[in-house]
């Protein structure tokens, strides 16, 4: 059985809530942190947990409009753009940084992409700082799934996981997804949203004919 996007719609009454709730409980997993814990390396090469929360704020602040025009200063360089808005974002104290998270917690901006883009922003970026902390979440599978479906069906050189995902059927066990042809890899929604989206998980997490293979292109 295919995935079925009707199966968890990205319509804005379904997406937004479950983006608001993910901010919120990352404010909450943040907020006990000391000082040190704060420039832990990320699942994101080159940033600290501080740095993805900054990126997570200036993501939660972009428009459309506003997009375009970074685009055009920084010469479309994706990468120019994510590090000038980390730096604008970025407080030299990590908790005020976290209640600008706080102020923008309701918002629902984003740049001129589709709608799933947040879900795949919310739960990937959410791992990106609690996996290197040790933090656990359990992120609701069925919106996770939603965010897979969207990246297997996007170029990594617009952010998604298509490449990656290309020649395996990657199985869900926790929720109902399947996607591709080729060696079966199954495991939880959210470690096939993190290896479709480049970011290492463990062997533990992926199970079946093709996982041995598949984890071994991780990055």
């Amino acid at each position: 059985m295919g995935f079925n996007s009707s199966m968890a719609s990205t319509s804005h009454s379904i997406v937004w809530p479950v983006v608001h709730e993910e901010r919120r409980a990352l404010i909450q997993d943040l907020e006990p942190l000391h000082p040190a814990q704060w420039k832990t390396p990320s699942l994101c090469p080159g940033w600290d947990v501080h740095d993805v929360l900054a990126h997570v704020i200036d993501s939660a602040k972009t428009t459309p409009l506003k997009f375009i025009r970074r685009m055009i200063a920084s010469r479309l360089d994706f990468d120019r753009d994510n590090a000038v808005g980390v730096e604008r974002e970025k407080t030299e104290d990590p908790a005020k940084t976290l209640v600008q998270l706080d102020a923008v917690l309701s918002r629902t901006s984003g740049p001129p992409a589709w709608l799933a883009t947040r879900l795949v922003e919310a739960f990937v970026h959410g791992e990106d700082i609690r996996r290197p902390l040790g933090l656990h979440r359990a992120y609701p599978a069925v919106h996770v799934a939603t965010a897979i479906d969207y990246q297997v069906r996007t170029t990594t050189k617009m952010g998604g996981g298509k490449e990656i995902a290309a020649g395996w059927r990657l199985v869900a066990t926790d929720t109902p997804f399947e996607h591709g042809d080729g060696p079966v890899v199954e495991g939880p929604a959210i470690a096939l949203l993190l290896a479709v989206s480049g970011r290492p998980v463990a062997e533990s997490e992926l199970s079946g004919p093709g996982a041995p293979v598949f984890l071994q292109r991780q990055p």
